[in-house]
């Protein structure tokens, strides 16, 4: 099961993954996928994902990976107020190369089949996680 870091636009409710590779986090700093995204860009998690037909692509490099390639580092989910398509899921992502950075998709209905499935397929994803109220 997966567990999310949920982050809401009026409350933020946030449930932080421990990890040795990210700093401590300021958690009012994690209210937009912007934030989030531009804090894990500052922390070297540069490169941009994308699901294609034969694995994870870097759009930085070209190169594909398999799922056996990837480690999820975080995961962190945004919800919007009142519209579904609000939703949102940010993937943070180390391969076996030592490339690091992002996969987004939607979340819920609208989101990528060909990402879940590729998703269900990494064993490597990291769990641990820290409940923060703020």
């Amino acid at each position: 099961m997966v567990r999310f870091c949920s982050v809401f636009k009026v409350e933020l409710n946030i449930n932080v993954m421990k990890t040795n590779n990210l700093k401590n986090i300021d958690k009012g700093d994690l209210k937009t996928l912007t934030s989030c995204v531009n804090f894990l860009t500052e922390e070297g998690y540069e490169a941009q994902f994308k699901v294609v037909k034969g694995g994870l692509k870097s759009l930085a490099t070209d190169k594909i990976y398999q799922s056996g390639d990837v480690s999820i580092i975080s995961f962190y989910r945004f919800e919007g107020e009142s519209d579904p398509a609000d939703n949102a899921i940010l993937y943070v992502i180390e391969t076996d190369s030592g490339e690091r950075g992002t996969l987004i998709d939607a979340y819920g209905a609208y989101s990528d089949p060909h990402v879940d499935a590729f998703i269900k397929e990494v064993e490597n994803i990291k769990k641990e996680h820290m409940k923060v109220k703020v």
